[in-house]
C-alpha cells in the first residue's frame, strides 16, 4: 500500500467519514480553507489511480467511496512510523510518548487493563 500525501490524506479523511460522496460533498466537508473543486477532483483522480478510491459513474457525475479502510491505512502508517523512527520497537515508541508527555501513566495503566482483558 502506498503512502498518501497530506492533501490526499485530507480527502480520504472526508471519504472515510462520509463513506460515499459526490465531488461537491467532498469539497463541502473539507477543512477551511477549502480547496477549489478542481483541486479536489484531481486528488480524487490520483487516489483512484493509487487504488485508494472507488468510482461509480452516473453519466458525467462520479460518486466516490473508499477502497481502503481507515483501519487498514492507519495500521500501515503506524507500522511504518514505528519501523522508520523507532527501529521497529513499539516499546520505544510508547516510551517516547511518555517522555514527551503525550501519554500519561494513567493512560498506560488503562492500556494494560485492556490488553489483559484480551
Amino acid at each position: 500500500m502506498k503512502t498518501l500525501t497530506k492533501a490526499e490524506e485530507q480527502v480520504m479523511q472526508v471519504l472515510w467519514k462520509l463513506e460515499q460522496a459526490f465531488l461537491k460533498d467532498v469539497v463541502e466537508n473539507m477543512p477551511e480553507p477549502k480547496p477549489h473543486s478542481n483541486t479536489v477532483a484531481t486528488v480524487l483522480k490520483i487516489l483512484n489511480e493509487k487504488g485508494f478510491v472507488a468510482v461509480e459513474s452516473f453519466s458525467r457525475i462520479h460518486r466516490y467511496s473508499p477502497a481502503v479502510s481507515k483501519e487498514a491505512y492507519s495500521k500501515k502508517s503506524l507500522t511504518g512510523l514505528v519501523k522508520n523512527y523507532f527501529s521497529g520497537s513499539y516499546r520505544k515508541a510508547v516510551s517516547f510518548l511518555v517522555e514527551e508527555d503525550q501519554l500519561s501513566v494513567n493512560d498506560l495503566e488503562a492500556l494494560l487493563k485492556e490488553l489483559k482483558k484480551k
